[in-house]
């Protein structure tokens, strides 16, 4: 026990229950953390069962043949999970981890009794992806709790889940699931080496998980998918993709990940294909939008002016007539201010951060006008953009294309159409240069897989994808059988073979 207060530094929330236990009156003690252990699990399930629980009687019959330490593990311990801590180090991690020990006399082990618990944040809606048709809940920040979620909904024997510890201080849990009729061995394999590899003293969350285990570091383009839904997780996973759930963190990762599957909604597969495949399309098109409706502007105003009707040319020409700047320095300061606007109303107290947004881009873009330092079409092109930003389902990409639309705009600014087509080569061969554990992350585009089409740009009906994508290089291909090899039987019943 002393050894132990030490070790910790004598804190005053660890609980120590000291008494004595059989015929020879061992001294016995139950120690555990409060605030990370579940009370009423522990007074019930364990310190009652070790005093009161057991009968005298035959508790002298057992001490004649068995050990106390025996009889504590077989007989007077309700609790549902007991593990043997033999070595130090365990001992100090399992009550770290919200176990809760008893300590022998006379005994080299110890036992750990699984009560884990406290305080946790209840399950709640999404916030960072909103929900408009399908299941209102979302990972909190419990592995476990985490980890049941998706086992509510998948449940199959070949849901496998793999547990590993990382941190050199903080030993944060991971765990691995896959499907494992489904998943390729060698993603799994590749995933957990990786994982394995890291080597540092706290792991905070999911992101630095994926930062330190994705392909290649040194692009502004996220190749592993992370969300809250576990709706979406059983999705992933019946694809064949790996799902990563980090302690401490509400988001979970999906790998092998592609560029399409962040623009792929939950609520696409709740809808019908025809409405679905609209919005997904409407997507991509704000996609160009955000990302080189400024820099056409710039292109268009300083070096392509003959590409403009006249009239509206001559309607541009007038309202530039007293802004002192080029259009590049124009679109340049706009773009700025409205980042700057957009950051402060999310770090700002949410009951007055969206009002503050939307009045200041207000206030200084007619401000602006009126000063003569902006033109109106140029606080037209913005707000266009900046609304078209938000159509991006993942928040990751779209603060990926947010920094690119800074870097096609200086290109527009120096050499027109011919620098937007430049850098567009230049980020398109970037990106069909990604990989993703192994997977081409522009597939099924490039390399170009025909099947695989069907949930790409558009969502076809659910009877027409037959099988899973082909880039996965899966065990079990196949997601249902087409209608040509239904039974006798199910096709008297109109039912297909699963």
């Amino acid at each position: 026990m002393h050894q132990i207060k030490s070790e910790i530094g004598n804190s005053p929330d660890l609980v120590v229950r000291r008494f004595d236990f059989g015929v020879d009156r061992l001294q016995v003690a139950v120690v555990y953390l409060d605030g990370i252990v579940d009370k009423d699990t522990v007074n019930r399930y364990v310190i009652r069962s070790l005093m009161i629980d057991m009968d005298e009687e035959e508790l002298n019959r057992l001490t004649q043949d068995h050990k106390p330490f025996d009889i504590i593990r077989s007989n007077a311990l309700t609790v549902g999970q007991v593990e043997i801590a033999s070595d130090w180090d365990g001992l100090l991690l399992s009550l770290l981890a919200g176990y809760t020990l008893i300590l022998i006399e006379g005994q080299t082990e110890a036992l750990a009794c699984g009560t884990q618990g406290g305080e946790t944040r209840a399950v709640s809606e999404p916030t960072s992806q909103v929900v408009i048709r399908g299941p209102k809940e979302a990972f909190t920040e419990s592995i476990g709790t985490n980890v049941a979620m998706v086992r509510r909904r998948l449940k199959t024997p070949h849901l496998w889940v793999e547990t590993m510890k990382l941190g050199k201080q903080g030993h944060t849990s991971i765990a691995l699931m896959y499907v494992k009729d489904i998943v390729d061995d060698q993603t799994v394999q590749e995933i957990k080496k990786r994982l394995e590899i890291i080597n540092i003293d706290y792991i905070s969350g999911s992101g630095e998980i994926e930062q330190m285990i994705e392909d290649q570091s040194a692009t502004p383009f996220p190749t592993i998918f992370n969300t809250e839904r576990p709706d979406s997780v059983v999705g992933s996973l019946m694809e064949g993709r790996v799902a990563i759930f980090v302690d401490g963190t509400p988001f979970v990762l999906i790998a092998p990940s592609t560029f399409f599957m962040f623009f792929q909604a939950a609520e696409d597969y709740y809808q019908r294909p025809e409405v679905a495949s609209v919005i997904r399309f409407l997507r991509y098109g704000a996609l160009l939008i955000s990302l080189f409706g400024p820099s056409i502007y710039i292109a268009s105003i300083t070096f392509h002016q003959e590409m403009i009707p006249t009239q509206l040319l001559v309607s541009l020409a007038a309202q530039r007539e007293s802004v002192p700047f080029p259009a590049f320095v124009e679109a340049l300061i706009m773009e700025v201010a409205f980042e700057i606007l957009r950051e402060a109303g999310i770090r700002m107290p949410r009951a007055i951060g969206q009002a503050v947004s939307i009045v200041g881009a207000l206030v200084l873009g007619q401000a602006a006008v009126e000063a003569g330092l902006i033109s109106s079409a140029m606080v037209i092109v913005v707000a266009i953009t900046g609304i078209s930003s938000f159509s991006t389902p993942s928040y990751d990409i779209a603060l990926s294309f947010r920094l690119l639309r800074f870097l096609i705009m200086i290109s527009a600014g120096f050499l027109g159409f011919y620098g937007i087509a430049i850098i567009s080569i230049f980020i398109l061969a970037h990106m069909c240069g990604l990989r993703s554990f192994g997977v081409p992350y522009m597939s099924p585009l490039g390399p170009f897989v025909a099947g695989d089409h069907k949930d790409t740009f558009f969502r076809f009906p659910f009877e027409s994808m037959f099988k899973r994508p082909r880039s996965l290089h899966l065990k079990n291909k196949i997601r249902q059988n087409p209608p040509s090899e239904m039974s006798a039987e199910d096709a008297s019943t109109g039912k297909g073979t699963k």
